[in-house]
């Protein structure tokens, strides 16, 4: 991950217009020269998240931060309603709802690409950013698979509904096996996060909860095969030959 120290390198970050992951300044800082780099953090859309100085004093790692400093993303992120005004055929979103392991989100970019997602939404909080390990991990599945941020996930939800989105959430705890649904139209899956699982307001937002049955003891698997799953399920549904 690329890091930016001091008020310099992450005003001239912004005005550059480098893609950053986020910005962190000191919580309860009276420097006035940090009031316009989170002026322009609102103004761009950047997550901005004010923290203890000791949570700046590790990522510096001993450099003279200044209140101020910046994570870089390895690409830009999308705009989710460029995603879907581009879109030409039934639409497939993957939603994380709290993926934080960064070589697990790139893993699930890669396989989210190869099975013909149509873009990656990820909240701004709780959730790894675009760094170098994701853009790694992704091999290569970033220069092609655009990736939205969202200020709230269950507020973009609702919004897709409108659009005609069915949501399905995976869940150890679904009514369905994940092979039953048609996935024929607009579809937007949602995971959870490692080990936690969606978030109980997140599920009860869902219009389908469904889940994947395993023969050993361990009830779940991990985020990014459960994704790889599903989705290439749905893959295989969409592309079957039609019944004559």
């Amino acid at each position: 991950m690329s890091r930016l120290i001091g008020i310099h390198a992450v005003a001239e970050a912004l005005r550059a217009g480098r893609p950053l992951d986020r910005v962190l300044v000191v919580r309860g800082s009276k420097n006035r020269r940090l009031q316009p780099i989170i002026d322009e953090c609102r103004r761009l859309g950047v997550p901005l998240r004010f923290e203890p100085r000791a949570a700046l004093d590790r990522l510096a790692q001993g450099g003279a931060h200044q209140g101020v400093a910046a994570e870089a993303a390895a690409k830009g992120y999308a705009n989710l309603v460029d995603v879907l005004d581009a879109l030409d055929h039934p639409g497939l979103l993957v939603i994380l709802d709290g993926v934080e392991d960064p070589h697990n989100l790139g893993a699930i970019l890669r396989t989210a690409h190869a099975a013909g997602a149509d873009a990656v939404l990820l909240p701004e909080r709780r959730s790894a950013g675009l760094t170098e390990t994701v853009a790694k991990a992704a091999a290569g599945a970033l220069e092609y698979l655009p990736v939205v941020r969202l200020a709230n996930v269950n507020q973009t939800i609702e919004n897709l509904k409108e659009k005609d989105y069915w949501i399905y959430g995976l869940d150890e705890r679904g009514a369905h096996n994940y092979y039953l649904p048609d996935y024929s139209g607009n579809v937007a899956l949602v995971l959870g996060g490692e080990g936690k699982g969606l978030h109980e307001l997140t599920a009860r937002r869902c219009d389908f909860l469904v889940k994947i049955p395993v023969a050993g003891r361990i009830a779940s698997l991990n985020v990014s095969v459960a994704a790889g799953v599903v989705l290439f399920e749905v893959l295989r549904k969409r592309h079957r030959p039609k019944a004559t």
